[in-house]
């Protein structure tokens, strides 16, 4: 089915053709009546055309990840640098998205875009997905007419973004993975499996070790208060989430900690480096004054220690500092990236300085999380049979000590 250039809506239709045969389907357009003239020139006479209803419990689908945004943005800056006209790019990313949210969003932009409004206010309408940071740049090369070269820098920015958070997640993912299991596991064996054991003990007739009774009383108390035990965990969880929330303090108390915490804490520092060198890097690069580049760079440092300190450099700067002296005083940042920010200065290259600086800990934080995740292995097989071995002979060990005695 041929569509116009201006899609807004999905219209079900009902019609015949030339030849009079009856048909139905679907078409995109901004109105029903321009639903119904797209169909008159397509040979087709409309005899019903409506728009599509939306599902009952809101968008179908999955929702918009960052990482979508990411492949958006570099598909959208591929066909801009071939050539292909702005609302025609949107046309062939939209029509190459799966996702069916996904597919609105970019829709609903094309539209905006199509009637005339600039890509940066287009874009600045769906805030839930594109920040003030990506807004900007995106202005940044609407003004100065270098958009297609924006959306490349942008994309690239975001790709190595989703890259970085990807590398974290990787390292937190299978050991909450194995700790769930474990305490699922746990809970099955203390509810269903203990007993069964308790039950044989009582024909015993004699004293059973102090290791057997001390998991038979824990599952006696797991058996008797286990809906205690969940909604505890259940009102921690909830608990833990708002604070974080609605708490700054507990914020910032939750940001300190993750940075003095073994291991972890160097890899959590690492990556705000390589995401203040990042944002630094791209947005000195588009253009941005120095002062609002480190306004955005401040929204997106990720923490909240290294955001005060970039809140405090940019003040600094805004004084008259140079920007070495204003990052040196703060105390907080390693003394690569000091070196390399004079170097910057003093050559008229630092966008290019802090992408190195960006690239060599993203490095160390992809290497960092493939030690930790092999360290971890290890550890979390041990926890993991030591807990539910350790249950296990405490059962039968009153077997064992029944079988020496006879």
């Amino acid at each position: 089915m041929a569509t116009t250039a201006l899609r807004g809506e999905v219209y079900v239709w009902t019609g015949t053709d030339r030849s009079g045969h009856a048909g139905g389907g679907e078409i995109h357009a901004v109105s029903q009546t321009m639903a119904k003239a797209q169909l008159r020139q397509q040979g087709i006479v409309p005899k019903r055309v409506k728009r599509k209803p939306k599902p009952l419990f809101g968008a179908s689908g999955k929702p918009v990840q960052p990482a979508d945004i990411a492949i958006f943005t570099r598909q959208l800056a591929t066909m801009l640098k071939a050539g292909v006209p702005l609302v025609q790019s949107f046309e062939i990313v939209e029509d190459g998205t799966d996702k069916p949210r996904m597919k609105s969003l970019i829709s609903g932009i094309r539209v905006d875009v199509a009637s005339g409004s600039g890509l940066a206010p287009s874009l600045a309408k769906h805030p839930r997905y594109f920040d003030d940071l990506f807004c900007s740049l995106i202005a940044s090369g609407e003004d100065s007419g270098t958009l297609e070269v924006m959306l490349d820098r942008v994309a690239t920015y975001k790709e190595k973004t989703e890259a970085l958070k990807k590398k974290i997640k990787k390292a937190m993912t299978y050991p909450t993975a194995v700790i769930c299991v474990a305490a699922v596991v746990t809970g099955i064996l203390l509810i269903k499996v203990v007993p069964v054991f308790a039950k044989t003990f009582q024909n015993f007739g004699s004293e059973l070790p102090a290791f057997t009774q001390l998991v038979m009383s824990i599952s006696e108390f797991t058996q008797s208060w286990w809906w205690v035990i969940l909604g505890v965990m259940i009102a921690l969880f909830f608990t833990f989430r708002e604070l974080k929330i609605r708490s700054v303090a507990f914020a910032e108390g939750l940001d300190r900690l993750a940075l003095r915490a073994p291991v972890v804490g160097g890899i959590v520092h690492d990556a705000v480096i390589a995401r203040f060198s990042r944002t630094l890097s791209t947005t000195f690069a588009a253009g941005v004054p120095l002062v609002d580049a480190l306004n955005s760079t401040a929204g997106a440092a990720g923490n909240s220690v290294y955001r005060k300190a970039i809140i405090r450099i940019r003040d600094d700067v805004t004084s008259g500092s140079s920007l070495y002296n204003a990052i040196k005083s703060t105390g907080v940042f390693p003394h690569m990236l000091l070196q390399m920010v004079s170097i910057g200065e003093e050559s008229g290259a630092l966008d290019e300085m802090l992408d190195k600086v960006a690239t060599h800990y993203e490095e160390a934080v992809d290497n960092a999380v493939d030690s930790l995740s092999s360290l971890l292995e290890p550890i979390i097989m041990s926890v993991l049979g030591i807990l539910v071995g350790g249950l296990m002979i405490a059962m039968y060990l009153p077997i064992f000590m029944l079988g020496s005695v006879i």
